[in-house]
C-alpha cells in the first residue's frame, strides 16, 4: 500500500543503506547492460564466425529481449515472497554465469540458446534492483535518483564502447563475453552492504496468502497493461536507436570500429547526463511533463541522428539523441514503481517493464530486415519517428502518482 504523507528523516544508518541500494542496484543494471550491448558491437563479426547474416546474429537480441518477462516473473515473485535483496543476488550470478558461457560457444544454435537464457537473467534484475531502490530513498529524491539507476543501462553501454575500442581489435569477441563474469563479485557488495526494503517488511507482514496475492494482481489489470504500453512504446525508442546504430555507423558510414566504439562512447555520455537531469525535472514539474518534452525533442532531432551530411554532425546527433531518449527512460523507474501496488511492487513493475520490453524485441531485427529494400538510415529514421510519436501520446494520457510515499518508508 502507499500513502501520500510526508517524507521522513532518515538516520545516519538508514542514508547509507539508501546509498548502498542504489549503488547495488545501478551497478547491477549496469553490468547487466553492458553484458547485453557487447553483442550489438561484434554482430557482423559472430555472423561470419557462424557463417550467418546479420539479421540471423540481430535474432539472438531479440531473443534476450524475448526471455526478460518469465525472468521479471520468476524473480519478481521471489522478491515479493523472500524479500529484494536473495532474488537480486541469485538473479546476478545466473546472468553473469550464462554470459561467460556465451564466449564459449561453439556454434550458432548453442549460441542462441545461451542467449534466450541471458535474457531469463537480464528480465529479474531490473525489477528487483529497482524496487529495492526506490523502496530506499526518500520521496523527494526518488526522480532524481531514479535518472541515476536507469543510466545504468547507458553506462553500460558506453562501458561495452569501451571494451570494443581496448579489447576486441587485439583479441576478437569472445574475451568480450569473458568480461561480463565480473558482476558476480556485486553479489559480495550486497550481501554485506545492503539490508532488506523497509517498505517489503511493512508489506509481508500483511502475510498475503497466494490467493489473495492474485486477487492484488487481478484488481489491478487495467494499471498493469498501461503500464505495459508505456514501456513498450519508450522500449521502441531505445532499441530503434541504439541496438543497430553500430552495425548503421560501419556498414552504411563506412566507421571503423574504433570510431565506431568512439561515436557510440559519447552518444552514451549524452544519456548519463540526461538521466539525473531530467530525473530532476521530472522531481519538479512532475514524471509525465519531462518524459513527454524528452520524446518530443528526440522525434525532432532525427536527421541529425542518421541523415548529417557530416562525421561532426554525427556526432553531435547521436549525443543529442541519446540525450532525449534516456531522459524519457530516466523517470522510468521512479513512474512505475509509484504506480504500482506495494504488494506487488517486485513483480507488478518487473513483469509490466520486461512485458513491455518483449513487445518491442523485434525492433533491431525489423530494422536490420527494412535496411535492404531502404538504407540503415531511412529505416532507423521512419522506425525511430513513428516511436517518438507514439510514444508522446501514450505518456501524456497516462496516470501519475508523482512522489507518492510508499509504506514503510
Amino acid at each position: 500500500m502507499s500513502v501520500a504523507a510526508t517524507s521522513p528523516v532518515l538516520s545516519r544508518e538508514q542514508r547509507a543503506n539508501a546509498r548502498n541500494a542504489v549503488i547495488a542496484s545501478f551497478l547491477g543494471w549496469t553490468l547487466d547492460s553492458f553484458d547485453f550491448f557487447i553483442l550489438t558491437f561484434v554482430l557482423p563479426q559472430i555472423a561470419g564466425a557462424f557463417h550467418k547474416t546479420i539479421p540471423d546474429l540481430a535474432l539472438t537480441l531479440s531473443a534476450s529481449l524475448w526471455m526478460r518477462p518469465l525472468g521479471a516473473i520468476i524473480f519478481g515473485l521471489m522478491a515479493d515472497r523472500y524479500g529484494r535483496r536473495l532474488p537480486l543476488m541469485v538473479d546476478i550470478l545466473f546472468f553473469s554465469v550464462v554470459e561467460v558461457l556465451s564466449g564459449l560457444a561453439p556454434n550458432y544454435r548453442s549460441f542462441l540458446i545461451l542467449r534466450l537464457l541471458y535474457g531469463v537473467g537480464m528480465g529479474g534484475e531490473w525489477g528487483v534492483g529497482a524496487s529495492l531502490a526506490m523502496e530506499s530513498v526518500p520521496a523527494k529524491w526518488r526522480g532524481t535518483l531514479s535518472g541515476l539507476l536507469q543510466e545504468g543501462y547507458s553506462l553500460g553501454n558506453l562501458l561495452a564502447a569501451i571494451a570494443f575500442w581496448t579489447i576486441f581489435p587485439h583479441w576478437g569477441w569472445r574475451p568480450m563475453f569473458f568480461i561480463g563474469g565480473l558482476p558476480a563479485l556485486l553479489v559480495l557488495f550486497i550481501r554485506t552492504k545492503v539490508k532488506e526494503s523497509e517498505a517489503w517488511k511493512a508489506e509481508a507482514a500483511a502475510k498475503l496468502s497466494w490467493r489473495q496475492y492474485w486477487r492484488v494482481v487481478g484488481a489491478n489489470w487495467r494499471r498493469f497493461l498501461y503500464l505495459v504500453a508505456l514501456v513498450a512504446v519508450l522500449s521502441f525508442m531505445s532499441h530503434g536507436t541504439q541496438d543497430l546504430y553500430p552495425t548503421f555507423l560501419q556498414q552504411q558510414r563506412h566507421f571503423t570500429p574504433q570510431t565506431t566504439a568512439v561515436i557510440t562512447a559519447i552518444s552514451m555520455v549524452g544519456a548519463i547526463l540526461a538521466g539525473p537531469l531530467v530525473g530532476l525535472c521530472s522531481d519538479r514539474f512532475g514524471r509525465r511533463r519531462a518524459m513527454v518534452t524528452s520524446t518530443l525533442l528526440g522525434f525532432l532531432l532525427i536527421p541529425a541522428w542518421v541523415f548529417a551530411p557530416s562525421t561532426a554532425w554525427i556526432v553531435a546527433g547521436a549525443f543529442a539523441m541519446q540525450f532525449m531518449v534516456q531522459g524519457a527512460w530516466a523517470v522510468v523507474p521512479a513512474h512505475i514503481n509509484e504506480l504500482s501496488p506495494g504488494a506487488l511492487r517486485g513483480f507488478f513493475p518487473g513483469l509490466a517493464y520486461q512485458l513491455g520490453v518483449f513487445v518491442a524485441a523485434g525492433s533491431g531485427t525489423i530494422e536490420a530486415a527494412l535496411a535492404h529494400p531502404f538504407t540503415y538510415a531511412q529505416a532507423m529514421g521512419g522506425f525511430a519517428a513513428m516511436a517518438f510519436i507514439l510514444g508522446s501520446i501514450v505518456i501524456a494520457l497516462g496516470p501519475e502518482a508523482h512522489r507518492i510515499h510508499f509504506r514503510g518508508t
